[in-house]
């Protein structure tokens, strides 16, 4: 078999596993009941193959959850207003905070599955480029005492577990959650009002004294 062949094999595997491990995962409530050997038979491939292109479950969850991002990861690069980098930061913080609830309410089961992984949810690469868009957007916006914290503040509200906490049954529809997170969004970027101006000169003296009292006589 030639090399160029042996490529094109491995690109049709790779793609044949995402989509079937997709499939799996939207039809099961719990995604810790799909197995490799599912996502193998179900995409024609060999346990083997499946292992050596991904390495093991949290590589494939990886791969797949990386594979759905990418639509939303070209717009935020390239795309228009909002998402697009053209866009006010003040528009597109919120943009983004929304896409990312519609792109974890879209794939609940994946995203919980990947969250509630072995590894740190902090510590992979897509949460820190979403953190490190955010934090850099808010630099922008003076409203922010510390950025980093604000942005995985942020952040926090569209982990996958709180969506399928709030989304779950009972819970918000859809376009109620979208409505609570633009409406906190919205707090968070919005400037305080301004507090009463201190006192100063005599009339500070005045309004001492009479706050706190005559001064005992004698001394």
């Amino acid at each position: 078999m030639s090399e160029h062949r042996s490529r094109k094999d491995a690109v049709r595997n790779r793609e044949a596993v995402l989509a079937a491990a997709d499939g799996l995962f939207a039809r099961r409530e719990n995604a810790e009941d799909v197995t490799m050997a599912e996502v193998a038979a179900a995409a024609g491939v060999g346990k083997g193959t499946l292992f050596r292109a991904f390495g093991d479950r949290a590589g494939l969850l990886r791969a797949l959850y990386e594979a759905r991002l990418e639509p939303l990861g070209a717009a935020v690069a390239s795309g228009p207003p909002p998402l697009g980098p053209d866009a006010a930061p003040a528009e597109r913080v919120p943009a983004l905070l929304d896409a990312l609830l519609r792109f974890k309410l879209d794939h609940r089961a994946l995203a919980l599955a990947l969250e509630d992984g072995d590894a740190s949810p902090y510590r992979t690469e897509h949460y820190a480029r979403w953190h490190a868009l955010l934090r850099t957007l808010l630099e922008r916006i003076p409203v922010a005492a510390d950025s980093g914290f604000t942005a995985h503040v942020l952040l926090a509200a569209v982990r996958a577990d709180l969506v399928e906490h709030l989304a779950g049954p009972g819970g918000l529809d859809r376009e109620e959650l979208r409505a609570r997170l633009a409406e906190l969004v919205g707090t968070v970027l919005t400037p305080a009002p301004p507090g009463p101006e201190p006192a100063t000169g005599a009339g500070a003296g005045a309004a001492t004294g009479a706050a706190t009292g005559p001064a005992p006589a004698g001394g």
